[in-house]
């Protein structure tokens, strides 16, 4: 679908085919492999022949090819309506409760969205993080700050009209600078929120605006993740555009590349808890931004409880199955059951062609799940009897039974509307920052599946199973969600139909990069980290001035005993968990993370874990802590957090 598509009163938030659903499989199942690894691979996709002809009548009436510049082949879409026909002649045995939509009132999903991005106290004066919205709107680029002056004036206007007693500030009042701040730093938030900062002005060289480096305009191969992705499509928007790349179907994808940065990839997983947190709260602010930038209203959905199914694995809440899993094997991440299958399908290769579109014997598959059911947690499933085309049909069915969607209903509407922005690229950074938004539960297991998938891909030469192909069989699985039956028109079926394959294979070709955390998003956690780190301070000062005199005559001590080892050449690296505590590491311009750790394990002999196990951490100063590329350049990333600590330890991922 394309940026110029009608937009219809009807909010279109999953495809349902107009006819009647038929009753579906109550199903069960189990799995058993490591979760997604940190370090994900990048994947060079080539191109394939088209895929091969479906000869099937699906009963359905023919459809007109779409005109969109995402229009997949049609052949490839017939796979689609077979997988949509497969799927309501499996059914469900047992009618399981359909998850309950709650539209948010007016007014009402501007007071949830203040309160999820941690500024409940503009509207809610008893809320107690007062010190932490103050820091987070001082960290906010003009985008950022526009969609929160945008709800708050929103959530006023509401009250004003029910005759509610508010306390709302003024809009211009919340972003007025601190009386505290020095007038330099008032002049650096102003510049910051106009968008023309030094930082930006020369981010935006590198690849936002036509005056890219080289003299060149930039192409939609340049993924910028230094500059605020609504700040680049307000760019975008106001006649800055880029070069179009008119490459389209299957796997002539455009190639997107990450720009290089010495600091280094910061991926899901690399940040503590704490900063997640911080990270989660931008990155809504960034979406909402985004979309408003575009023009695009999103409509957020709020599911209520509904009663779960009396089953183990299949029809249960991810949660509750990652609950239950974790008291079996420490750590999991992934569902077991999920893990299983997969590495079922894999050991009995990926060179079956067909493989995730050829459907399973229907009654064999029911016979499986509640053998599944009841056989999988002791360890009795006779795995061996499993056919590989069951165990797909399982796989597919244990996504599709899950009683809230994986993609979550808060953010299902707006993972359908990525497709309304203008450009490929655009609809990219949207789709990182909704990945980065998902719960962790849901996170790790898409990203399980897009691993997997593309490793089917990889074998595509055998399999006949394409990007397309395992795009448009995945998607009604996805996106055909309990709950979220809407009467469409054939016109707009079809359209859900070519839109939800679409954001799949997106999600498929660009895992690489939808993982990853923005570097002007971690900017933003370092500077409130390092504001909130200043205020501290000052408050201890008033509170306890003597006995802070001491604390720092102890840190200055202790910091120019770090920065002398520094400004020596050397940086301490610190290995607790080691025999070989620190060791002294001469700092070049070309020393990197990688080999620091070289460097560590050719001296510490008894070492019980492997190397890929390992990671070198920034700590403190700006960050509470961070897992470091292997590509990072350590004097980079010493000049933009010059009091970090440098640990050594196992990845705890």
């Amino acid at each position: 679908m394309s940026g110029q598509q009608d937009e219809q009163s009807v909010v279109l938030t999953a495809y349902i085919s107009n006819s009647e659903a038929l009753p579906a499989v109550s199903c069960k199942e189990q799995a058993g492999f490591s979760g997604p690894s940190r370090k994900s691979g990048q994947y060079n996709v080539q191109k394939c022949r088209p895929p091969a002809a479906a000869g099937s009548s699906l009963g359905k009436a023919p459809y007109q090819r779409c005109s969109s510049q995402d229009s997949l082949d049609e052949q490839a879409m017939v796979d689609y309506y077979k997988e949509l026909e497969i799927i309501q002649r499996s059914g469900d045995a047992e009618l399981q409760e359909e998850v309950q939509l709650k539209v948010a009132d007016e007014g009402e999903q501007e007071e949830a969205w203040l309160m999820e991005v941690g500024l409940a106290t503009l509207f809610d004066e008893s809320a107690s993080d007062g010190e932490d919205s103050i820091v987070l709107l001082s960290s906010l680029t003009r985008t950022q700050a526009a969609a929160v002056e945008r709800r708050v004036e929103t959530l006023k206007q509401t009250l004003r009209k029910r005759n509610k007693p508010y306390s709302i500030p003024d809009v211009r009042e919340i972003f007025k600078p601190s009386p505290s701040s020095d007038s330099k730093e008032h002049e650096v938030e102003s510049t910051e929120r106009s968008g023309s900062s030094n930082e930006e002005v020369k981010a935006l060289g590198n690849g936002v605006g036509p005056d890219a480096q080289g003299g060149g305009a930039e192409t939609e191969t340049d993924i910028n993740l230094e500059v605020s992705f609504s700040e680049q499509a307000l760019i975008y928007k106001e006649g800055l555009k880029v070069t179009q790349l008119q490459s389209e179907a299957d796997d002539r994808l455009p190639d997107f590349k990450m720009s290089q940065d010495k600091t280094g990839q910061t991926r899901v997983g690399d940040l503590s808890s704490e900063d997640m947190k911080k990270v989660r709260r931008l990155v809504l602010i960034e979406m909402s931004a985004l979309f408003d930038t575009c023009g695009i209203e999103l409509k957020a959905h709020k599911a209520l409880k509904i009663k779960v199914r009396d089953s183990v694995l299949f029809g249960v809440p991810l949660s509750t199955l990652l609950e239950q899993d974790q008291r079996r094997v420490q750590g999991t991440r992934v569902p077991l059951i999920l893990q299983h299958l997969v590495s079922h399908i894999e050991e009995q290769g990926l060179d079956t062609e067909g493989v995730l579109r050829i459907p399973g014997a229907a009654t064999r598959v029911k016979v499986v799940c509640q053998e599944l059911e009841h056989k999988f947690y002791d360890g009795m499933f006779p795995w061996e009897r499993l056919k590989q085309h069951d165990a797909a049909s399982i796989l597919k069915l244990f996504i599709r039974e899950l009683p809230y969607p994986l993609l979550t209903v808060e953010y299902f509407n707006a993972f359908i509307s990525v497709l309304k922005l203008p450009t490929k690229k655009q609809q990219l950074q949207a789709l990182n920052l909704l990945v980065l938004l998902l719960p962790e539960p849901n996170r790790d297991t898409l990203k399980a599946l897009m691993e997997f998938f593309q490793r089917v891909i990889d074998h595509k030469d055998k399999n006949k199973m394409t990007l397309n192909n395992v795009a448009v069989v995945m998607a009604p699985n996805f996106f055909m969600c309990k709950g979220f039956r809407n009467k469409i028109s054939e016109q707009q079926e079809f359209a859900m139909a070519t839109g939800t394959a679409n954001i799949v294979r997106l999600l498929i070709r660009y895992q690489n990069l939808l993982w990853t955390i923005p570097k002007f998003i971690l900017n933003q956690v370092r500077k409130q980290n390092t504001e909130k780190q200043r205020k501290m301070n000052r408050d201890r000062a008033v509170k306890k001035l003597l006995k802070k005199m001491a604390y720092d005559r102890e840190r200055t001590a202790d910091k120019q005993e770090k920065n002398t080892e520094a400004e020596g050449g050397f940086i301490r690296v610190q290995a607790p968990q080691f025999s070989m505590v620190s060791m002294a590491v001469q700092l070049t311009e070309d020393l990197k993370a990688s080999d620091v750790l070289t460097r560590f394990l050719s001296q510490e002999r008894s070492l019980s874990v492997k190397r890929e196990d390992l990671c070198l951490y920034e700590m403190g100063g700006n960050i509470k802590e961070r897992c470091l590329d292997e590509e990072t350049y350590i004097k980079a990333l010493l000049e933009l957090n010059p009091t970090a600590e440098w640990i050594i330890k196992s990845a705890q991922h």
